[in-house]
């Protein structure tokens, strides 16, 4: 295994804003979901008071283990844990906290992950298909492309990836994996070139590697299921961020803070509203909040980043 310590977690995405717009009490409680490396948690945690608390989840055991060393010196101020956001109600209910001041998501992938040959996340290194952030996970990128039928994979790639040529590459995959099974992140590669035309070719490679990164992960289903609960989470006035990098993650955002904002689920054809569901969200931004031109320059990872924000009414 490589040493965490030699690599680097991405650099946290939008510090300033998310420090502005995040914390409304300096000696409340916040829940981290995606803590990483501790990047953006250590910027938090250098704003509070005595009483100040921060809750810090990932499903990355390299990283939980990472952040404890490098929050080491707010230890007092921390629970970091091993956990899946998604289970943020269980999580406060087994700490014994009823409601927090803010949450903060951050979905993006860490350099360490993409950098890191082991994990099998990135297309311009050869490594293991793997793709799978929580090693406790029993299926990996190579059992999907090995195993799911040509029907699933069209439809994984379609849905994740939003690949137009999803049906040409999986009717080509899975009459490579007849002959030889598809094992590495280089093989997969190759395949996809071999039968892409012209410039289409490494933009189709990275949108299948993201669509089986998300498949592997569970990656949306997990970000739907916080989504529905989060706001139970909040105390009043409590606020959430949440920061992600590509369209469908966005779109799954603003379509909960939309809801949440908008209350009434009545159809529109119903003069009066009769389902008495009231608007328990104010959107504070209202369109996303993007990174800085000079903050790209110094970290190009960050040039997808959409922030969204909102507050508990």
């Amino acid at each position: 295994m490589c040493d965490f310590k030699n690599h680097l977690f991405h650099t946290p995405v939008l510090v300033d804003k998310v420090i502005e717009l995040l914390i409304t009490n300096k000696s409340g409680i916040y829940f981290d979901g995606t803590i990483g490396g501790g990047g953006h948690s250590k910027e938090i945690l250098k704003n509070f008071k005595d009483k100040g608390k921060l809750i810090g989840i990932d499903i990355d055991s390299g990283a939980v283990n990472f952040a404890k060393n490098n929050l080491k010196s707010f230890k007092n101020k921390t629970i970091i844990k091993k956990g899946n956001y998604a289970n943020i109600l269980e999580i406060l209910k087994k700490e014994k906290i009823k409601k927090i001041d803010g949450i903060l998501l951050d979905l993006g992938i860490s350099s360490y992950q993409i950098d890191n040959p082991e994990r099998g996340f990135s297309y311009f290194v050869d490594s293991p298909l793997d793709m799978r952030m929580d090693n406790d996970l029993r299926k990996n990128a190579s059992d999907i492309i090995n195993n799911y039928s040509k029907t699933e994979l069209i439809k994984i790639f379609k849905k994740y990836g939003e690949e137009r040529y999803s049906r040409i590459i999986s009717d080509y995959i899975v009459k490579k994996r007849e002959k030889k099974v598809i094992k590495t992140s280089f093989e997969l590669r190759h395949l996809i070139e071999s039968i892409i035309p012209g410039k289409n070719k490494i933009k189709s490679v990275s949108r299948i590697f993201q669509a089986l990164r998300i498949e592997v992960n569970k990656e949306l289903e997990n970000l739907e299921n916080f989504l529905k609960n989060f706001v139970e989470a909040l105390k009043s006035g409590g606020r959430i961020i949440i920061i992600s990098y590509h369209s469908l993650e966005d779109r799954l955002v603003k379509k909960y803070f939309r809801q949440f904002e908008k209350g009434c689920i009545c159809p529109p054809d119903i003069p009066i509203c009769v389902c008495g569901k009231g608007e328990i969200l104010k959107i504070i931004s209202k369109k996303p909040i993007l990174p800085s031109k000079d903050e790209i320059k110094l970290n190009p990872r960050a040039r997808s980043a959409k922030l969204r924000a909102a507050e508990k009414i």
